[in-house]
């Protein structure tokens, strides 16, 4: 078995990372919780919540919920039903909720469990390959019209239990968005990750280097995250290509685009960025010859420059009204730059109509 720990302010948590881990799920469970809520959506529940149950049979108070798939539920709406749900069940602050799925699921009963009675204990069990970036370091959060994640907190949970096995049911574009978050990770920290990932073609990937390449980009939010837990300094750099990325699902409308697909393209924003800027000569012909390959949509029709600035200026990272955005100087040297919208403009300009050639 893989572990990793995470160190934060508040606790100290463990990763586990192994095949078949959610039928031992009663071992991971180290508290006599008073009761446990499952979250999960209907695409995971039909394969996994039951093996879920069964492991925790010895449990009293065993609740499940069942969300719709998709970002869509990262809602206002959905996030007072499960508070509900979470009362009328009696869950009370010695209350466990387990959040089964992926990153929708994870940001959604994570956020739940940090406001639920001013914050009960709940555990990341993901079961996509994006959720292994998006359960380790505590940020969860609902969607706003406006804007992505714009609603939430920095609340760890008290244990990542992560099932390579469960990996083995997701469709392509569900492989696509997570090998995304893979690359951000290397492109920021690890070129030899970089130029590993880089020869893989997707619908070929083997176990064993899908264990690694998870393994090596936890490693790397791990450390980030470690070392700058509130998002004041070097984390920050984990959010390379989401500047763009996080504009694209707004516009688009979230759902349309995977929230991988979506950083894809924002990670060849950053990298044309980062060249013009820096001067340099960052692979981005090797990574955008890699994204076609493995079929990511990387056609930006229907859209404007005015609008995709104005929807980078609503996120959450913008200082001052300036978009603040992650570029690399070179592969594992990422710098934080703020730029001007005049400079942002022009640039999504030239990356747009080299995308629409694309």
């Amino acid at each position: 078995m893989a572990q990793l720990d995470v160190e934060t302010s508040v606790n100290k948590y463990p990763i586990h990372i192994l095949e078949n881990i959610r039928h031992q799920f009663n071992q991971y469970v180290s508290k006599d919780y008073s009761a446990i809520f499952i979250v999960t959506d209907e695409r995971v529940a039909n394969l996994y919540l039951e093996d879920v149950k069964e492991s925790l049979a010895s449990h009293p108070k065993v609740f499940h919920t069942v969300i719709p798939a998709g970002e869509q539920s990262k809602s206002i709406e959905a996030y007072y039903q499960l508070q509900t749900q979470a009362i009328e069940y009696g869950l009370d602050r010695q209350s466990l909720i387990i959040a089964l799925g992926g990153g929708v699921v994870g940001d959604l009963a994570g956020f739940v469990a940090a406001t639920f009675m001013r914050g009960i204990d709940y555990i990341q069990a993901p079961t996509t390959i994006l959720a292994h970036d998006s359960s380790v370091g505590g940020k969860v959060a609902i969607n706003h019209a406006l804007g992505k994640n714009l609603i939430g907190n920095f609340y760890p949970p008290v244990a990542v239990i992560y099932d390579i096995q469960t990996l083995q049911s997701l469709p392509a574009k569900e492989i696509r968005s997570g090998y995304a978050e893979i690359v951000k990770e290397a492109l920021i920290a690890d070129k030899e990750l970089f130029e590993d990932v880089m020869q893989e073609k997707l619908n070929q990937v083997t176990n064993a280097s899908l264990r690694d390449h998870i393994f090596r980009g936890i490693k790397i939010k791990t450390h980030f995250v470690q070392e700058d837990e509130k998002e004041k300094g070097i984390r920050a750099f984990l959010n390379f290509g989401h500047t763009l990325g996080h504009a694209l699902e707004s516009e688009y409308g979230y759902g349309t685009l995977t929230h991988g697909e979506a950083v894809a393209i924002g990670m060849l924003f950053a990298m044309d960025v980062s060249n013009a800027v820096f001067s340099n000569c960052l692979p981005v012909e090797t990574l955008r010859k890699w994204l076609n390959l493995n079929s990511y949509p990387l056609v930006l029709d229907e859209i404007n420059s005015e609008k995709l600035l104005s929807r980078m200026k609503s996120d959450k990272k913008v200082s001052n009204n300036h978009v603040q955005m992650v570029l690399l100087k070179e592969i594992g040297n990422p710098v934080l730059v703020e730029l001007n919208d005049e400079d942002i403009q022009k640039h999504l300009e030239n990356f747009i109509n080299k995308m629409m050639k694309n």
